[in-house]
């Protein structure tokens, strides 16, 4: 591979053989990685078996609950507010996720987009969305457990 270096850039000049490769065999070191990891963990579970021993006790086939017996039905009531909390948990976790590649590209976003200032309220409109999420659920109580009715 032959490296040029042009106006404060490097370019990589890309050799003829890997320009002229259909593009359906672009794909064929990824499948190879997918049959690669299709394979490594079908002999990993192959392998436990013969490996393991297999004794089905009643201990062994008891429900364990943190070293504590378990007790009562399984299928008990839960409040709602559990089931949001997690939801709430993976909304913020997914809006972390999309700002660190815009913290990455944001000082090549006016490059790109020929505004100085489009990333910046490109994101205040998104942590904008958030925000009145964040104090819609405040104000509907899901995250004061102090007044919980059970059910929201």
């Amino acid at each position: 591979m032959i490296l040029a270096l042009e106006a404060g850039a490097i370019f990589r000049i890309l050799p003829d053989w890997v320009i002229n490769v259909s593009y359906p065999w672009q794909y064929l070191p990824l499948f190879m990685q997918i049959l690669a990891v299709i394979l490594l963990g079908g002999g990993m579970v192959t392998a436990s078996w013969f490996v393991g021993r297999h004794r089905n006790t009643t201990t062994k086939l008891a429900a364990y609950e943190c070293g504590i017996v378990a007790t009562g039905d399984a299928r008990g009531r839960f409040s709602v507010r559990f089931y949001l909390v997690a939801v709430l948990f993976i909304l913020f976790d997914v809006e972390a996720v999309f700002m660190m590649p815009w913290a990455m590209i944001y000082t090549r976003l006016p490059k790109v987009t020929g505004n100085r200032f489009f990333g910046f309220w490109e994101m205040v409109v998104y942590l904008g969305f958030i925000a009145v999420g964040l104090f819609y659920i405040s104000r509907k109580g899901v995250l004061n457990w102090s007044q919980d009715k059970a059910d929201l």
